[in-house]
């Protein structure tokens, strides 16, 4: 997503915000109908560009030209009444949102994996504010490069999730975070599963990895998603089409309902689910083969979601996924889940990832990275852990991201660390050298660390990668004073589980005492 305001994208949300000046909707409430006009107007410049070329390579007495050919190009047919020429052409006085709502049912018709997708509330908005709307969508121009329409997407559900607020995070992770997601587990081909995907940014971003190595997307991965928001379902399969892409998402509760049948079953796992969700009634989930390790005592269902991500793996599968912090400390029957998660040598990178990162909550999180093949590499007893918390840009006060070279930066020393060669396709070959002069990994104070299993057990098993990266050596500078804060408020919340361990220990061998008397 362009966070410099690039004129297209600042000016199209400028005209998509009058609609909720002036029409007296809710976010929620006018968030997808807009959402479904960018998608028409993507859809319309993908149509005229295969139109162009289909057209010219027809000759004469070539067969009619229909939706099939489109189709097979990865484009979606669109019917006369659904183009965009035809909706900007409608006569003064023409009811604009009947006539858009017509366009959305004559697009599912003809592509039926869209079927019941598109909004189609458009009645509710005045002609007025519709006809601007769409003038606004027109004056794109159709030189852009690239996947443009496609940013102008992320765009839009990226600034619709800081203006709905915490409900914007059930369907928008920010793209710096799926980014570097990706570029660490490298789905290059296969199926690929997120049983909390939201708006389906897990896959966007692995598409235009797949496509950035050279390869089609569409040939090589295999898409299945789940999310439980109806409403949201539409959102991730608009936005599959809005990339050309296609996928199996289904709509149903993960914690009860496999729809995917996911155990053993993918290559690849993605997710940002829901943090720290309580009441999950666990008597339902009794002799579920997606927790191998035991339901959690807790009433939390962080540890769940865990076990749903590492189960669904094949033999040499990758997963990369959002955790909160709390989860990497986590005691009780947490910890004896995380310990056998350890000892299966699965775990293999955890990230630490500062805060402000999230449109809707200012805390830090983690990144965790399973690899269920790890276990016949020669790294099968290590955990790399790499603290990313003073790496960042600083969008505005209260948002922050990682430019296109800190990512593959970021990714880079987990390729290192892996013995593969280091990528350069957005300029990070200085950062990395500025670390690893000799380009091969090492452990950096205060940036990575790869530690043996010995070491985490020595840790009470913990994942916290504060714990093992240490702290480099800064020369004194201006700071910024909150930002300092939440650095000490994390720096403690590391020692007070420290000493929570101590003092466990210190309790456990004070009763072995007593007892040999």
């Amino acid at each position: 997503m362009n966070h410099n305001g690039n004129a297209i994208e600042s000016r199209l949300w400028a005209a998509a915000d009058e609609l909720r000046a002036n029409s007296k909707l809710k976010s929620s409430e006018y968030s997808v109908p807009v959402l479904g006009l960018v998608f028409l107007r993507y859809a319309d410049h993908k149509f005229q560009e295969a139109a162009k070329e289909l057209t010219g390579a027809g000759g004469g007495g070539r067969r009619k030209i229909g939706p099939a050919d489109y189709q097979a190009r990865g484009v979606l047919y669109l019917p006369e009444a659904a183009r965009f020429s035809t909706l900007i052409a409608l006569p003064e006085g023409a009811n604009i949102g009947a006539a858009i709502n017509e366009a959305m049912r004559a697009i599912e018709a003809e592509n039926p994996d869209l079927k019941d997708v598109l909004p189609k509330t458009y009645n509710r908005f005045e002609n007025a504010l519709l006809n601007s709307l769409l003038k606004a969508m027109n004056s794109v121009p159709m030189d852009i490069e690239g996947d443009a329409f496609g940013k102008i997407y992320e765009y839009f559900l990226g600034h619709f999730a800081m203006s709905e607020g915490q409900k914007g995070g059930e369907f928008f992770t920010p793209t710096a975070i799926v980014q570097l997601i990706v570029g660490i587990i490298e789905p290059f081909q296969g199926r690929i599963f997120d049983p909390a995907c939201g708006s389906g940014g897990m896959f966007v971003q692995s598409a235009r990895f797949v496509a950035e190595h050279q390869k089609n997307p569409g040939a090589e991965l295999s898409i299945y998603g789940q999310e439980k928001v109806a409403e949201t379902v539409r959102l991730g399969k608009m936005n599959l089409a809005v990339h050309g892409l296609a996928g199996d998402i289904r709509q149903g509760n993960a914690y009860y309902e496999d729809l995917h049948c996911s155990p053993g079953k993918f290559d690849f796992v993605m997710a940002n689910p829901p943090f720290n969700v309580d009441r999950v009634d666990k008597d339902r989930l009794k002799d579920d083969p997606r927790f191998p390790f035991d339901l959690p005592r807790t009433d939390n269902a962080n540890y769940l979601w865990i076990q749903i991500f590492y189960s669904a793996l094949a033999e040499t599968g990758r997963a990369g996924f959002v955790m909160a912090n709390s989860a990497s400390d986590a005691r009780a029957s947490e910890l004896d889940i995380r310990r056998q998660l350890i000892e299966s040598r699965s775990v293999d990178v955890m990230v630490a990832v500062g805060s402000n990162f999230f449109y809707t909550v200012t805390l830090p999180c983690t990144l965790w990275f399973f690899d269920r093949g790890k276990g016949k590499t020669a790294r099968a007893a290590q955990v790399l852990f790499i603290d990313a918390r003073h790496l960042y840009r600083q969008i505005d006060r209260a948002h922050r991201d990682w430019t296109p070279p800190q990512t593959e930066f970021l990714a880079n020393i987990v390729r290192l660390y892996r013995g593969e060669k280091p990528e350069n396709l957005h300029d990070s070959a200085d950062l990395l050298a500025e670390h690893f002069a000799d380009g091969k990994y090492a452990d950096v104070a205060g940036l990575c660390k790869a530690a043996t299993l010995s070491e985490i057990e020595a840790q009470g098993w913990s994942l916290n990668p504060g714990r093992y990266v240490g702290v480099a050596a800064r020369a004194e500078e201006d700071f910024d004073f909150k930002e300092r804060l939440e650095e000490l408020n994390e720096e403690l919340e590391t020692l007070n589980a420290e000493a929570r361990d101590l003092e466990a220990r210190i309790a456990e061998n004070v009763a072995k005492l007593l007892e040999g008397e």
